[in-house]
């Protein structure tokens, strides 16, 4: 398939977006039942939400670039019933308000105990949190499935889609959180860096699995089965077509098998490699430096990682169209 970058901004911004909030909502519950002991203030969580809605509405930004007649995109939400990305429409913005609703509470100092469970009290901002934990994983789950939801594109018909979309917006989000914290609250840069990289391993380990699961796959169409003819030797020597097309533009991304060989070995050592070095060290040492440095790197291992995603997918229409 064709990579277009406003979806590869879209979907990497939102992760990093989701995982960040998750890590709030990880610290605001570790404080809470005392698993952390630092002096943190209402203020990290709301200026930490504050960061996430920005990633959210850049990501939003980057949509628009997607849309071939914008006017109608208020009629996206319409298929909600049938279409994954009708649903990632509603759970986008569902996702958005409550983190702003958090946020909110948080500046303002609306918080108040909702009960005690134990020894502990409950804060009514943190069950705010939790509802949008489970409002963000919907939205990893309906963006996920937009593609794992399109069996004869095989590459990405495999659970492994939605696991990777998570696992890898987890990794940078938690990533995300630990710079944030090496600011703010320095108190929780071990914790968030711990989970960063627990999160960047095994979305590694998830991410191999699907690409030595592709290049397994045998093709389920053929130039036998496109045109019907029983023959064991057929060979296709022209597309039917002396100029391009939307077929031969949208479907196909045009690169070499190099540059594939390339972008893939590229985004395995920036995702997961060298931030997961420079986490160590830069954990280790308290070098805050080596800690963004592994943010910046792996959001840009990111954006190789979803190109690759994207143009690994071979549209069954490809055994016609890009013959040369």
């Amino acid at each position: 398939m064709h990579p277009a970058f406003s979806v590869i901004f879209l979907t990497t911004l939102l992760g990093v977006g989701q995982g960040l909030f998750m890590a709030l909502i990880t610290a605001q519950t570790y404080t809470l039942v005392e698993l952390v002991h630092v002096e943190e203030s209402s203020s990290f969580y709301a200026l930490g939400t504050l960061l996430v809605l920005v990633f959210v509405a850049l990501a939003l930004f980057a949509s628009f670039f997607h849309l071939g007649r914008p006017e109608r995109a208020w009629r996206t939400p319409s298929q909600w019933r049938t279409s994954w990305l009708s649903r990632e429409v509603i759970a986008l913005p569902v996702f958005g308000a409550i983190a702003f609703i958090y946020g909110a509470i948080q500046w303002f100092g609306w918080d108040f105990e909702v009960t005690k469970i134990g020894d502990f009290s409950l804060p009514f901002s943190l069950l705010v949190g939790v509802v949008g934990v489970a409002a963000s994983f919907t939205l990893f789950l309906c963006t996920g499935m937009i593609y794992a939801c399109i069996r004869f594109l095989q590459e990405w018909a495999t659970p492994l889609t939605v696991v990777n979309f998570i696992l890898l917006g987890l990794a940078s989000g938690f990533t995300v959180a630990t710079v944030y914290a090496t600011f703010t609250a320095p108190g929780l840069i071990a914790m968030f860096g711990g989970w960063a990289i627990v999160f960047t391993v095994v979305a590694a380990i998830t991410r191999i699995s699907a690409l030595i699961r592709n290049s397994r796959i045998k093709p389920k169409s053929t130039p036998t089965t496109a045109i019907g003819v029983r023959h064991s030797k057929i060979r296709q020597t022209a597309q039917g077509a002396m100029g391009g097309s939307f077929n031969t533009r949208e479907y196909f991304h045009g690169k070499s098998a190099g540059f594939l060989v390339f972008m893939k070995w590229g985004f395995l050592a920036m995702v997961f490699v060298i931030p997961l070095f420079l986490l160590v060290i830069g954990l280790s040492q308290k070098l805050s430096v080596l800690i963004l440095a592994a943010a910046v790197i792996q959001y840009l291992g990111l954006i190789m990682e979803r190109w690759f995603f994207f143009a690994q997918a071979n549209h069954p229409q490809n055994i016609y169209y890009q013959v040369a």
